[in-house]
This record gives C-alpha cells, structure tokens and sequence, in this order.
C-alpha cells in the first residue's frame, strides 16, 4: 500500500500519454495505445540498465509543459489510489523536462500542483522526490535541482535522489552536489548497488543517503550489511526491475532473504510502473510466492515502508495503523 520509489516518467498510462501528447503539440511515433504500450515496456532481452533507461526517451518528449506536468502527476495518483495504494513517494529529474525552457522551480511547481489537486480528491497521500542526474556536462543543473528542492521542502517534496546510469557515473563524481544538499537539511537518497557493487552503496553513504534505491549489491560486503543494520538505512528494492536489467541473473540470486536474515531493512517498490509492467500489489505477490513469504513477514515488509517515509512522527503513526489493518487484506483481493 505504500511504493517509496516510484519513478514518473517510467509509470505514465499510455492513453494519458497520448491524451498529452495531443495537449502539448507532440507528435508521437506511435498513436495507438496498445502499441506505444509495447514501446515504453522493457523488452524482455533487455541487456543491462542502459538498455532500461532507454525506455524514458519516449515518456519525456510530453513531459515538457507545465499543463502536462501537473496532469501526469495527478493521473498517476488517481490511478495508485485506484490500486490501493495510500501513500506514495514519486520521483522524477526536474532538469529533464526544460526542453520548452521551464525552470526547474516551474517544472517543481506543476507537479505540485498535481500533487495538492490529487490529494484533496482521493484518498491517498504523496510527496515528491526530485532527481539529481547522473551524467558529466549537468552539474549546474544539480546544484540547481538541490537549490530547488530546498525551497519546495515539506511543500510537496520531500528528499532529492540521484538517478541515471550507475556503472558509467560513480557516485564519488557527485559528492559536491550532496554536501550542499547536506547543509541545506535535505533528506538524501542515491541510487546504489544496483548497476555497480558494494562500493557505490558506500559512496553513497559517504554522501550521506539515508536511504538506497535499490542497493542489492549490497549483499556482497558483510561489512556494509552490519553498517546499514546499525545505522537503520533503508533499501528500496524493486524486484521486477532489477531481473530486467540484469542487476541479478535470476530469482535465486535476488538476495531478499539474505537481506531479511540479516535484519537489513528493506521495502517493496515498483521503480517504473509502465516500464517494468508491473504494479505494487503485483511486486509482492511475485515475492511471496517465489521466496514463499509468510504473511509475518509480508506485512513486516510493509510496515518498513511506513518507517522509511518521509513524514512526521504524528502521520506515520496513521499509516501504521492503517497498514497493520489493511495490508494483508489488500494483498489478497483480486485487483492487480
């Protein structure tokens, strides 16, 4: 009921794709649904996480206006509060939606504004996350994108995050741009360990990442498991997507019970809707029944989203309750 790591532009519908498309001028390559559905999916001989990325060119030629931008947030939140979801986490890369010249303050406040429109209509609660890239000529637009989040702070977002192509980028390039997000108070996340090893998950905490998005390799350094085990640092794992890009070869590599043996505390997420073709409800299943879960543990897995989000002791105090009477009832109905 709670997805913390939930990628915009890689969980769009593709009717409101093209719904946008036509909002915002855009000429698509491919006008029926079905078929740009196929498009925006990984395929499944997909290679690696730069195959993966590939799959959020498309999505981002209708992301550039302030009207689609609000709209797309709004609609992923209907449709998640339509799964079941009351709490989500949605993450995206200001500075990858200025091909129409937005600001990223712009690009910020639109999807607030989707944001604020969504919550007051359904009942589900949201924030955002804003992506710094990885990537060698955007360091500006990084600095701009921690500047950015300072000023939108408890005002729709939430944290900033660091996103993009792992093993080309190591996160050691960005220490800079975290140490001002550091003096300006903003909660830190890093995708890690998901392209590269162990090692980029403790670059990551050097940079000072309360949570990891994703963080399987992790599992390789007994030392860093008893780190983040004594330092209560979250992993965001998205089991569908790390198989897709080859992050582990198969299901027995996938290192959740290792994880959860360890006291390591990790939660369930989807990463991109759409392009792993997948949903929350969807996630869990798939673990429970390839790792044979017990309902204890499920609903541990839950509840350790509740304690890695980003909300006020008073709120997490609510979701707790609601998980804890909810959860499993949700799990076991019918809609995906």
């Amino acid at each position: 009921m709670i997805d913390l790591h939930l990628h915009l532009d890689g969980s769009l519908n593709p009717k409101n794709m093209l719904w946008m498309a036509e909002m915002s001028g855009v000429k698509l390559s491919f006008t029926e649904e079905n078929e740009l559905k196929k498009q925006m999916m990984v395929e499944p001989d997909c290679k690696n996480l730069g195959d993966y990325l590939e799959k959020f060119d498309l999505p981002l030629q209708v992301l550039q206006t302030k009207e689609c931008l609000e709209y797309a947030v709004y609609e992923l939140l209907k449709e998640l509060q339509a799964q079941g979801l009351c709490y989500a986490e949605i993450r995206f890369a200001p500075q990858l939606h200025q091909q129409r010249n937005l600001t990223q303050k712009e690009v910020v406040e639109s999807a607030v504004k989707g944001l604020e429109k969504a919550m007051k209509e359904f009942p589900i609660e949201a924030q955002l996350i804003l992506c710094c890239m990885r990537g060698e000529t955007n360091h500006a637009e990084n600095l701009e994108t921690v500047k950015t989040a300072k000023e939108f702070l408890e005002k729709g977002v939430c944290a900033v995050d660091l996103a993009g192509n792992e093993s080309a980028y190591p996160t050691k390039m960005f220490e800079d741009v975290f140490l001002l997000a550091k003096e300006q108070n903003v909660p830190i996340i890093i995708h890690a360990g998901e392209a590269a090893g162990a090692e980029s998950v403790e670059e990551a905490l050097a940079c000072g990442a309360v949570r990891i998005g994703h963080g399987i390799h992790s599992i390789e350094s007994p030392e860093l498991l008893e780190r983040l085990k004594a330092e209560k640092i979250y992993l965001e794992l998205c089991y569908s997507s790390n198989l897709q890009t080859q992050a582990v070869k198969n299901s027995c590599e996938y290192p959740l019970i290792e994880f959860l043996k360890k006291g390591i505390l990790v939660t369930i997420n989807t990463d991109n809707m759409t392009v792993s073709n997948t949903s929350l409800k969807r996630e869990y299943r798939l673990l429970k029944e390839t790792f044979q879960l017990s309902e204890e543990m499920l609903l541990q897995l839950a509840e350790n989203s509740v304690e890695a989000a980003f909300l006020p002791l008073k709120k997490k105090v609510k979701l707790e309750q609601k998980v804890k009477q909810e959860f499993l009832k949700w799990l076991s109905t019918e809609r995906i």
